[in-house]
C-alpha cells in the first residue's frame, strides 16, 4: 500500500477522500486554487500546494501544475475525485508515465467509454441491452432528420461526448428537428470542442437507474446493486436513492449482470458506474431497461451504496489500485436497508434556482447524519466553481424511515446570507408523490411550482412579530433609560434590556412588517415577563418567547419548536428555508406605520379610513399617529417617520383606499 495520497480536485470530495486515508494511515496533499486558499480541504490536509489562480482551467484542470505539485510533495498516488481531470485518460496516462500509482481505471478503459456513440457499439457486441437509436457517423442533417423519423417521435438529440445534459435535446415534432439539432451541435462544439450527436427513442417515463461496479486487477468484477437517481433538474441530479424503488430480485439481477458485463467489455478496474435508463411506464422490468452510458469514476452519489452494503469505496480504491483483490466476493455484499441522499447546493429555488455565492456567515448542518462537505460555517462560496456545498446522506431499514429522516435533516439546515435549496429538497422527499416511490426524471419538472413556493406558515409569522415587537420594546426600553446603567448590564431586570423590560410601555399593539419581502401583520401583546409575547394573526393567538438566538412557539402554554435566529441581521430558520424579516419600511418603521423616506404615507393595503388623529398643519413628533386603516378586520396605524409637520390629509373617515395610496404627506427632514 502506498503511503500518501495527493487529490486531483476539491471540496466535499476531496474531504472525503482525506477521511479514508487518514484512517488508513496516508499522507493527504491537497492542490488549491488562488480562491480556495482558506478552503476546508486545505485545512485538513497533511500538505497543500498552490496551483494556480481561481479558474479551474488554470489550476484544478491544469495536468501539468497537478503533477508537478505530486513532484514537490513527494506524493506516491494520485485519486482524480469526480470532475475536473477524473475521466481523462491523457491526464491518467501521464500520471503513470511519472511513476506514479492512478487511483482510477485504466486509459483505455476511460477512452472506451467515453463517447456515448462508441461505447454504446461496444455495449451491443457485449450484449448489453442499449436504447433504440442511431449511433453511427453519418452527421448529415438531412440523413439524421430521416433517422429520427425511423426511430419515431419523441427523440433525443445527445453530444456523443456530453454529459450533465449539456448537447441534450428533446424534439417531439418533425419539423422542429433541423434547430434542435443545430442547437445541441453548438453546444456540444462550444461544451466540448465535438459537435457529432446520436438520436435516441424518447422514453416517456424515464427512471435514471445505476449501477455500482467494481473490478480489479485480478480480472474480477463485481456489483454493489443498483441506485435510484431519476429525481433530476435539468439532467442534474437532486436526490438520489438505494435500492431504487419497485425494484423486484429478477429485474435487479438482470440490470447487474448487465452492468457486469459492461464493465467486464473494457478489462475494467476500480470504481465505476454503469448507467442505465429504463421506461418505468408500466414498472421496472427486465426488458424495458437500457444501458445509457458509463461513468469512469467514483460518483456524487457513491455514500449511499455506502450506507446499504457497509463498504467503504474510497479503500477499496485504494487496495485495487495497489493491486490488492477486491475485498469481497459477490455474494458477500449485503444490501441492508434503505439510504437516500440530498444534495444541498448554494443556489435560490424561488428565483429560478440562480446560484447564490458569498460567505457562508451563518451554517449550521444535522449532526445526527453523514454529512459530505467541503465548506464551513466561514467558507466563502466562489462564483467559480460547482455550487454543492453538501451532500446530506440518511439510512433507514425502510425507504418511508429514510425519506422521513431526510426530510427532517433538509428542515435543519440554516444557511445565511448565501441562498441554499434545503427547503425545496424538503418538499421534494415529502411530496406524495415522491413518498410513493412515483418518480421518473420529469417528476420535478411537473412539480415545480408546489416544490419552490414558499408560503410562511402562521409559526414563522408569530416568531417574526415578536422579535420585531421585542425589538421595538427594547428600542424605547433603552431610550428611556440610564444610558450607563444598561451599558453596564443591559440585560438585567432592573435595567430595562431585552429579558427584562418593562411591559408599561407605549409600542403600539399591531405589529406590521416584511417577510422575505412580504407584509406580515398582527397584534403582539407583552405577557408579564418582557420576554413573552403574544401574537394574534386574526384567527387565534400564539405565544413566543424572543431570546437573543432564537424563538420558543408555545401552544396553549406548552413549549412547542424552537427556531434558531442569526441576531446581527433579523433571520429566523424554519423548514430548511431562511426567513428574512424587518419592520416595515415603505409604509413601514417600526412599530408598523405606513411611511416612506420621503415622509409620504402610503396605504400598503386596500382598505378603509377610521380614523384621522392628525389634521393639515400640525406639528407632530416621529411615532405620532396619522392615519389609522382597517383591514383584514385589523386596526393599522400610519405614523410620522420623523419630527414634521402634516402638509396634506388625502383621505377621510370612512374612505375606501386601494393599495400603496398616498394618504398622508409629512413635511421636513430627519432630526
Amino acid at each position: 500500500m502506498f503511503t500518501s495520497v495527493l487529490v486531483a480536485n476539491r471540496g466535499e470530495i476531496a474531504c472525503r477522500v482525506f477521511r479514508t486515508a487518514r484512517r488508513m494511515g496516508i499522507r493527504t496533499i491537497a492542490i488549491y486554487s488562488e480562491a480556495d486558499a482558506k478552503a476546508l480541504h486545505v485545512r485538513e490536509a497533511d500538505e497543500a500546494v498552490l496551483i494556480g489562480p481561481a479558474p479551474a482551467r488554470e489550476s484544478y484542470l491544469d495536468a501539468a501544475k497537478v503533477l508537478a505539485a505530486a513532484k514537490q510533495t513527494g506524493a506516491e498516488a494520485i485519486h482524480p475525485g469526480y470532475g475536473f481531470l477524473s475521466e481523462n485518460a491523457d491526464f491518467a496516462e501521464a500520471v503513470m508515465a511519472a511513476g506514479l500509482i492512478w487511483i482510477g481505471p485504466p486509459p483505455a478503459a476511460i477512452r472506451a467509454m467515453g463517447l456515448k456513440d462508441a461505447a454504446k457499439k461496444l455495449m451491443i457486441e457485449a450484449g448489453v441491452p442499449v436504447t433504440p437509436g442511431y449511433q453511427g457517423e453519418n452527421q448529415d442533417a438531412d440523413f439524421l432528420a430521416a433517422e429520427a423519423g425511423r426511430i419515431g417521435f419523441p427523440v433525443l438529440i445527445k453530444a456523443v461526448a456530453g454529459g450533465g445534459g449539456k448537447g441534450m435535446r428533446k424534439v417531439d415534432r418533425a419539423e422542429d428537428f433541423a434547430d434542435a439539432l443545430a442547437s445541441a451541435q453548438r453546444e456540444g462544439q462550444s461544451s466540448f470542442g465535438d459537435p457529432r450527436v446520436l438520436i435516441e427513442s424518447y422514453i416517456t417515463r424515464p427512471r435514471h437507474i445505476e449501477v455500482q461496479i467494481f473490478g480489479d486487477s485480478h480480472g474480477t468484477v463485481v456489483h454493489l446493486h443498483e441506485r435510484d437517481c431519476s429525481l433530476q433538474r435539468r439532467h442534474q441530479k437532486v436526490i438520489e436513492e438505494a435500492p431504487a424503488p419497485g425494484m423486484d430480485q429478477a429485474t435487479r439481477d438482470a440490470v447487474t449482470a448487465a452492468a457486469v458485463r459492461a464493465a467486464q467489455a473494457v478489462n475494467y478496474e476500480g470504481a465505476g458506474t454503469i448507467e442505465f435508463i429504463a421506461d418505468a411506464s408500466d414498472g421496472l422490468k427486465a426488458d424495458r431497461i437500457w444501458f445509457m452510458e458509463m461513468n469512469t469514476r467514483l460518483q456524487v452519489e457513491h455514500p449511499v451504496t455506502e450506507a446499504i452494503t457497509g463498504v467503504d469505496l474510497v479503500e477499496w480504491q485504494f487496495r485495487v489500485a495497489a493491486g490488492e483483490p477486491i475485498p469481497l466476493k459477490q455474494a458477500d455484499i449485503p444490501l441492508n436497508g434503505w439510504a437516500m441522499e440530498a444534495r444541498l447546493y448554494a443556489e435560490d429555488p424561488a428565483n429560478g434556482f440562480l446560484p447564490s455565492i458569498g460567505k457562508l456567515e451563518h451554517f449550521v448542518l444535522p449532526d445526527d447524519i453523514r454529512v459530505d462537505t467541503g465548506v464551513t460555517w466561514d467558507s466563502e462560496v466562489s462564483q467559480f466553481y460547482d455550487p454543492m456545498i453538501a451532500k446530506l446522506i440518511v439510512h433507514a431499514d425502510s425507504r418511508e424511515e429514510a425519506a422521513t429522516k431526510l426530510a427532517e435533516a433538509c428542515g435543519e439546515v440554516e444557511v445565511w446570507p448565501v441562498r441554499a435549496n434545503a427547503g425545496f429538497l424538503k418538499r421534494c422527499l415529502e411530496h406524495p408523490r415522491f413518498v410513493a416511490g412515483d418518480v421518473d426524471t420529469a417528476f420535478i419538472g411537473a412539480e415545480e411550482p408546489a416544490l419552490t413556493t414558499s408560503t410562511p406558515l402562521p409559526e414563522i409569522k408569530v416568531a417574526a412579530l415578536a422579535v420585531l415587537a421585542a425589538d421595538a420594546h427594547h428600542a424605547e426600553e433603552w431610550a428611556r433609560s440610564d444610558h450607563r446603567r444598561l451599558l453596564q448590564d443591559p440585560w438585567s431586570p432592573t435595567a430595562g434590556g431585552l429579558y427584562g423590560f418593562r411591559t408599561s410601555g407605549g409600542i403600539p399593539a399591531t405589529q406590521r412588517g416584511l417577510l422575505n419581502g412580504a407584509m406580515i401583520e398582527g397584534r403582539a401583546k407583552p405577557g408579564e415577563h418582557g420576554s413573552y409575547w403574544t401574537v394574534d394573526l386574526g384567527d387565534n393567538c400564539r405565544e413566543a418567547y424572543v431570546l437573543t438566538g432564537g424563538v420558543t412557539l408555545f401552544e396553549n402554554g406548552i413549549p412547542g419548536r424552537d427556531l434558531s435566529r442569526v441576531v446581527d441581521e433579523p433571520v429566523l430558520f424554519f423548514n430548511g428555508e431562511a426567513w428574512a424579516f424587518e419592520p416595515l419600511t415603505h409604509g413601514g418603521g417600526a412599530g408598523g406605520s405606513g411611511t416612506a423616506s420621503d415622509g409620504s404615507l402610503r396605504a400598503p393595503m386596500p382598505g378603509k379610513i377610521v380614523a384621522t388623529p392628525a389634521k393639515a398643519g400640525d406639528t407632530v413628533a416621529k411615532g405620532q399617529p396619522i392615519i389609522v386603516l382597517e383591514a383584514m378586520k385589523m386596526e393599522h396605524a400610519l405614523v410620522a417617520p420623523f419630527d414634521g409637520v402634516v402638509g396634506a390629509i388625502n383621505a377621510a373617515v370612512g374612505d375606501q383606499v386601494g393599495a400603496d395610496a398616498v394618504l398622508a404627506q409629512i413635511e421636513g427632514k430627519p432630526a
